[in-house]
């Protein structure tokens, strides 16, 4: 099972960035599919998630209205579009799988990608 995150980068505030994470190795249709972030000193934090099967989506209140997660389940792509970007988004970005509905703690989620660095200049 691999999770593959890509599409960070360096920005500056207030500009868009999306990333994706394709999944590999099984089927991840009833999957819920998730976005945590890293900052450097902090403990890792749920940003986004969204069901592989419903489509049902569930964001944290720091990126909600910025931030929109998709699926793609042809490609088993799920992407984070992420605008009006702020300094305080600086982190690194990983993907993370669950067979679990509607969880937004990091420790039970199963699988997880490497992470993509994010970082966005004031």
């Amino acid at each position: 099972v691999q999770l593959q995150a890509s599409g960070g980068g360096l920005v500056q505030a207030g500009d868009s960035l999306r990333l994706s994470c394709a999944a590999s190795g099984r089927t991840f249709s009833t999957y819920t599919m998730g976005w945590f972030r890293q900052a450097p000193g902090k403990e890792r934090e749920f940003v986004a998630a969204i069901s592989m099967a419903s489509g049902r989506t569930y964001y944290a209140d720091s990126v909600k209205g910025r931030s929109t997660i998709s699926r793609d389940n042809g490609k088993s792509t799920v992407y984070l579009q992420m605008n009006s970007l702020k300094p305080e988004d600086t982190a690194v970005y990983y993907c993370a799988a669950t067979w679990r509905t509607a969880v937004i703690a990091p420790g039970l989620y199963e699988y997880w990608g490497q992470g993509t660095q994010v970082t966005v200049s004031s």
